[in-house]
């Protein structure tokens, strides 16, 4: 039987991060993942190129039942921790939108930054390892389909259940339930909406088309770009409140949220009467879309000058540019999300070590545990930091 100080189960970017911090200190740490090919996520996110944290991190960008359990390791690691790491390794990154940091070239640069510190610290990894059973006499035993493996410290790094094409499963979760830990109820997050009704056509006969909007839900809004696509809506500001968004809720989106519509409109029926409404309003919005919420809206007074519009019916249209109700059907799932929310209860966890109360020795890190961010980096940067704060004591 094998023996080692710490074994991980999950080759993320959570678990990679604690063994090249846990294998610097001197421990003899094993990597064990079922797939065939570490971080696949890392290497899908960002388009290739890897939104590896953002500037502006706080526990503001994150959803738990506990909000307060991720300030520990985020302040402990921050993302300027990470782009130091980043800027040491000679990757070259930049900046867009809301902070968001990418690298230049690609996402595989990441990676191998990661693997090449975990190899410098005689970091084992070991892939197609599937994990069949754990037991926790005197430490830990893993029996998998390459052999037995024993450890005093085990971490548990196996992800959410987002991209099961990519070989995610609720493996961590079943293993948190095997020690007595409570598991959140799990759903998509960072997810396309879907819907059922005839805003479903519209949404197929928009396909492609981009805009931004504000969008709300829940008290919680988001001020990004919207895409229209053959299943319904998705694009950033669509992710970001998808995970704010219950079953059954609307959304409101504001399709103009630079302009107060009310006044906009009245102005433009005074100043260009003889204009059609349709024609006024594709200097604000995409002509297709115009098309469909003439339809939608005023189709009695498609072909009427403004002059002719009574200002009931423009004030009407007004309010739905500014908030416009739509309830989905439900989301994409996890085919699609970019990340799972709920998990593990961090009430279980030690916020400082990531270790479990329950259980001496057991530690759950990054996507498996209660804590889920915002799009733009604060996944990743969440990985680092509870990798890092497992890796400095397992």
């Amino acid at each position: 039987m094998n023996s080692f100080d710490v074994i991980i189960i999950g080759a993320g970017a959570s678990g990679l991060m604690c063994a090249l911090i846990a294998g610097a200190r001197g421990r003899r740490v094993l990597v064990v993942d079922k797939s065939n090919k570490v971080g696949k996520k890392i290497l899908l996110s960002g388009g290739g190129r890897c939104n590896f944290t953002n500037l502006d991190v706080s526990a503001n960008n994150y959803l738990a039942d506990n909000p307060h359990f991720c300030k520990s390791a985020l302040s402990r690691y921050t993302q300027w921790d990470f782009i130091s790491m980043v800027s040491s390794h000679e990757i070259v990154w930049h900046e867009r939108d809301h902070g968001q940091l990418f690298c230049d070239d690609s996402a595989k640069e990441i990676l191998a930054m990661l693997l090449d510190q975990c190899e410098q610290s005689g970091v084992e990894i070991r892939t197609r390892c599937d994990v069949e059973r754990i037991n926790s006499k005197s430490g830990y035993r893993l029996e998998t389909n390459q052999g037995t493996f024993s450890c005093e410290s085990l971490v548990i790094a196996t992800g959410g259940l987002s991209f099961p094409t990519m070989g995610a499963t609720g493996f961590g979760y079943e293993i948190a339930l095997q020690f007595g830990h409570q598991v959140h109820p799990t759903s998509a997050g960072l997810v396309p909406f879907t819907f059922s009704d005839q805003i479903k056509g519209l949404c197929e006969r928009l396909s492609g088309t981009a805009i931004d909007v504000s969008i709300a839900c829940n008290q919680q809004s988001f001020s990004e770009a919207m895409l229209f696509t053959h299943r319904g809506l998705s694009g950033p500001a669509v992710l970001q409140i998808s995970n704010y968004w219950q079953p059954g809720q609307s959304v409101n989106i504001d399709l103009i949220p630079s302009e107060n519509a009310e006044s906009l409109l009245l102005e433009l029926k005074q100043e260009h009467p003889k204009s059609l409404l349709r024609t006024l309003l594709a200097r604000y919005l995409p002509k297709a879309l115009v098309a469909e919420l003439e339809q939608l809206w005023w189709g009695e007074y498609a072909d009427t000058d403004m002059a002719q519009i009574p200002d009931k019916c423009l004030l009407e249209i007004a309010r739905l540019l500014n908030n416009w109700s739509l309830k989905p059907a439900g989301t994409e799932g996890y085919r699609t999300a970019e990340v799972t929310l709920g998990g593990v209860s961090s009430d279980q966890l030690s916020s400082k070590t990531m270790e479990s109360k329950l259980q001496p020795g057991l530690y759950f890190i990054g996507e498996v545990v209660d804590v889920t961010g915002w799009l733009g980096g604060y996944n990743f940067q969440w990985a680092w930091a509870s990798g890092h704060a497992a890796g400095e004591v397992v």
